[in-house]
């Protein structure tokens, strides 16, 4: 395979032909989708008026705190369950360009995840919003930060599988890169809560978790990140754990 069309074509029968990766995107929908319309109901059906405060893009929007666990885990297992089984020989034989191999394979299950994130974000949005008509307080996307917040739930999503994938692809170990991936995303949190509270206040922002989901949060903290810009700062989080992954690949033997 002397071009990248034919191993990305390679990959994707790969990935949509794994159980895992349908059950991964199948939790995924079922869990925004399925948050969405609980948390839309009960606050539909409570008694008295709505605060004036109340949140109504961040409630359709729930189930990405979900969906981030899920989607990682994708990324990890698409890279690091291949070398469990040893499977990536015969990738690396079919295509010596091992680089070229991860490009192909983070760009499949990166694009999957968007697709699928964006469909199940703007479905959330929609269910959730119509159960919250009930109270006069639903919204649409036309309201201020919430096309924003559902499109960039999407590419959220997007770049947590990103970091996934780099992390399984520097590690190789199944194991061991999904507890690196779920001490990257929380740990730092917990540690910068111990510092002094003028050191916290500033360091917090910049922590993966808090600064990624600036994109689908529309009331947000003050002195918080912009939401572009939280973005921005995880994705420099999954660059660097996949340019990480990038860099061992061509000086190990699989």
């Amino acid at each position: 395979m002397t071009t990248l069309v034919p191993v990305l074509r390679s990959e994707w029968t790969k990935l949509r032909s794994l159980r895992s990766t349908v059950a991964c995107f199948a939790v995924v929908v079922l869990a925004m989708i399925g948050l969405a319309v609980f948390m839309g109901a009960r606050w539909a059906h409570q008694s008295g008026a709505i605060a004036s405060s109340f949140d109504a893009t961040d409630v359709s929007l729930s189930g990405v705190y979900i969906a981030e666990l899920v989607v990682g885990t994708l990324g990890v297992l698409v890279i690091a369950s291949e070398y469990g089984t040893g499977l990536i020989r015969a990738t690396f034989a079919a295509v010596p360009r091992r680089r070229r191999v991860l490009v192909a394979k983070a760009s499949v299950v990166t694009a999957g995840v968007v697709v699928v994130g964006e469909l199940a974000s703007f479905a959330s949005f929609t269910l959730c919003q119509a159960l919250l008509e009930h109270k006069q307080a639903g919204l649409s996307l036309a309201d201020p930060g919430a096309l924003r917040a559902v499109a960039g739930s999407g590419l959220y999503l997007g770049a947590v599988t990103l970091l996934g994938f780099g992390l399984g692809s520097a590690i190789r170990n199944t194991a061991g890169a999904l507890s690196t991936f779920f001490g990257v995303m929380f740990v730092p949190t917990a540690l910068v809560d111990l510092l002094p509270t003028s050191w916290r206040n500033v360091l917090i922002n910049y922590m993966p978790a808090n600064a990624g989901s600036q994109i689908f949060t529309v009331d947000r903290v003050h002195g918080a990140l912009g939401p572009w810009q939280g973005l921005g700062v995880f994705c420099c989080y999954a660059a660097v754990a996949l340019l990480l992954g990038m860099g061992l690949v061509s000086v190990r033997d699989t």
